[in-house]
Order: C-alpha cells, then sequence, then structure tokens
C-alpha cells in the first residue's frame, strides 16, 4: 500500500494537514516520520520521507522549500527568576545571564548573548533540565519552549532576537501528485481548487434550428376560394 511519508522536526505541529489529509485521501495512509532539525534535509535526499517540516536554515540544494510561519523567540527561565516579572526582554536584558547554546540551536546568532556556558548541552531537551537546575537560561523558538515545558520554567518572548521559520520542503524531482495534494492541504486549498490551473471552458451546444416552415403553394385563380362556372 502507498504511504505519504512527512518528517517533521522538534516543535512542529502537523496534526491539523494530518486530520485535513486524511479526509481528503482516506485510501493513502500518511505516516509521520519525527527527525532532529540536523537530520531532516538528509531524510528528504535519502528518500525516506517525501516531505519534511523543518526549520531555516535550510540546505536549498535539489529541495524545494514553502516558508510555513515565523515564530516568536523566547527566553526559558525558573519561575522565580527576574526576567519573569517582565513582559519582553531584549538580549541587552541577557548581558549577565549564563545563555545556554545547545548543539542542536536552531537560531542563528551573530553573537549569542549573555556570557557562554562552560560546555554546550547535547540538545534543547538537556538545555532545558540546566535551567531548571539553576545553571543558566536558554533561549529558543516558541514552540521548543512549549514542547519542553515544565511546571518550574516560564518564558519570555525576547524582541530583538533572531527568529526561526518553519517551511515545507521536499526533493525538486519528487513533486509527485500526492505532494501536490499535501502541498495545497498545507496552503489552505479548498477540495475544487484547481491549483491555479485554468480549466478550459466546455462547449457550449448551440440550440437546434427549427426548420423553416415551407411556403405554401399558391392557389391558382389568384383567389381564396373557387370560381363558379357561370352559366
Amino acid at each position: 500500500m502507498t504511504t505519504f511519508k512527512l518528517a517533521y522536526v522538534p516543535g512542529a505541529t502537523p496534526a491539523k494537514w494530518v486530520r485535513t489529509w486524511g479526509e481528503r485521501v482516506p485510501e493513502v495512509p500518511l505516516a509521520l516520520v519525527p527527525v532532529a532539525a540536523a537530520d531532516a534535509t538528509g531524510l528528504l535526499r535519502t528518500r525516506e520521507a517525501d516531505a519534511a517540516l523543518l526549520r531555516s536554515p535550510i540546505d536549498r540544494d535539489g529541495l524545494h522549500a514553502i516558508p510555513l510561519y515565523t515564530e516568536t523567540t523566547v527566553v526559558v527561565v525558573p519561575k522565580d527568576h527576574l526576567i519573569a516579572a517582565a513582559d519582553e526582554v531584549s538580549t541587552v536584558d541577557l548581558a549577565d545571564e549564563v545563555v545556554l547554546h545547545p548543539l542542536d540551536d536552531t537560531l542563528e546568532w551573530p553573537e549569542p548573548p549573555g556570557r557562554p556556558a562552560v560546555s554546550r548541552p547535547e540538545t534543547t531537551a538537556d538545555a532545558v533540565e540546566l535551567v531548571a537546575a539553576g545553571v543558566g537560561v536558554l533561549v529558543v523558538p516558541q514552540s521548543l519552549a512549549r514542547l519542553h515545558h515544565r511546571r518550574d520554567l516560564t518564558y519570555r518572548p525576547v524582541g530583538d532576537a533572531p527568529q526561526s521559520s518553519v517551511a515545507l520542503s521536499w526533493l525538486e524531482e519528487e513533486t509527485t501528485d500526492l505532494m501536490e495534494q499535501f502541498i495545497g492541504i498545507v496552503r489552505g486549498r479548498t477540495v475544487n481548487s484547481t491549483r491555479g490551473r485554468q480549466q478550459a471552458p466546455a462547449e457550449r451546444k448551440r440550440p437546434e434550428r427549427k426548420p423553416a416552415a415551407a411556403a405554401k403553394p399558391a392557389r391558382r385563380g389568384g383567389g381564396p376560394g373557387k370560381r363558379r362556372r357561370r352559366g
């Protein structure tokens, strides 16, 4: 049986598109494949997934990519931290903080804010554990802060931090009918959408002409009635 495989990086939320797929293409199951952010494009190139929801920056060599949305960047801190009292902070506010920079960080920093930690955590999940232990703070896309939510932690927007974008990507030579179906779902096209292609209008049938009424032959004698014979 044909299956459409969709890879997705941590924090991406494909659930609504999966539901729509099930309604529109029930004959083809959609399989979700969780993948680390650094491995997403590799999964496409080895054809272990038909498409992927991944984060920028993207190595576009041989790949199509449709930007979907850009996330708010937040700083994760303990609930009793001074930053928790603010509605929003800037990178200047983090200058005296130890800012953890995990190896799977998805933000492109010209220069990370704050003071560097002694070592870089392997993953974002490891960095969250260090924040909970009071080792430092962590700046991440908001979806990752939600994904690794803990009751003893909170987060606040960082207004001037780099942002992470999520895109739908697939191999350039693999734009199949199923891929077009999924692109249409992600872009919000309706079931009856023609994907922008104009369909030729159906030819209109010309109404059949009724045959013209045959002219009645003129009666001889020129009059409408019969002539009477004289005498």
